[in-house]
């Protein structure tokens, strides 16, 4: 039985639970698509880690700047204004996403829920004090070059990017925040996930278990063996603004 775009007009809260399908369709690269450059003989992993940091500070820093550099060249896209338009439709819309770019505020979207972090939040990597001022990005980050990290303004150690790492704990209290809306809601959308990482995979298998009903959209498939488990296959930007249309018509 295919779902019922009604469900989703009549829904008290909708909670939006987006991955890096959403922001690859604006053309920024997943977190594990093939480096480049100087850093094509390092794992991401390297690269993603406060043992790493503390190794090469500069090498780095320079990594996550020209990732912010490409995040500011991208555009939102049509998934991501959806999701914002969704919000003036429904009672309640509570976004969660594993992105750590700001496209989805940039397209309108507000209080965003981001579990991994945002990459133009920084603190201190020594006593993590969020940092004073705005952090400029380099003019030429985007051409990818070490380059060493500014200094927190009371310590004097190294800033690093707001987001979690590689043997860290994601932020408990937006952690909580998810789970609290996926327990509460009528239906949530699973947007350009795969569902495999943990602890966030589990937010969509939280709401069918709270009597919740679950939609994917995703190109590649995604097991929906459960009666409140639906897939819509396709991107993002494609299928969301149809099922707006047929949902609110």
């Amino acid at each position: 039985m295919p779902f019922d775009p009604t469900l989703l007009a009549q829904a008290r809260h909708v909670v939006v639970f987006t991955g890096a399908g959403v922001s690859a369709e604006s053309g920024i690269a997943t977190f594990r698509d093939k480096l480049t450059g100087l850093w094509a003989r390092f794992d991401p992993a390297q690269l993603a880690s406060a043992e790493g940091f503390r190794a090469d500070p500069a090498l780095v820093w320079g990594w996550y700047q020209m990732r912010r550099a490409g995040i500011a060249k991208a555009e939102p896209n049509a998934g991501h204004l959806a999701i914002a338009a969704l919000a003036a439709q429904v009672p309640k819309l509570t976004l969660v996403t594993q992105n750590v770019d700001d496209l989805h505020e940039r397209a309108g979207s507000r209080a965003v829920l981001h579990l991994h972090g945002r990459l133009n939040a920084f603190r201190c990597l020594d006593c993590a004090r969020p940092a004073d001022e705005p952090v400029a990005l380099p003019e030429d980050a985007v051409h990818g070059r070490r380059i060493e990290p500014p200094r927190c303004a009371c310590c004097a150690g190294p800033l690093r990017p707001g987001v979690v790492w590689f043997g860290e704990m994601l932020p408990e209290a937006v952690l909580e925040q998810a789970f609290a809306a996926a327990r509460q809601c009528d239906v949530l959308l699973s947007v350009g996930t795969s569902g495999l990482v943990q602890p966030a995979a589990s937010i969509p298998r939280m709401a069918l278990a709270a009597g919740a009903t679950v939609v994917h959209v995703n190109p590649q498939p995604v097991p929906c063996e459960h009666p409140r488990a639906f897939m819509l296959p396709g991107k993002a930007g494609e299928v969301l603004p149809q099922l707006l249309r047929q949902a609110f018509a």
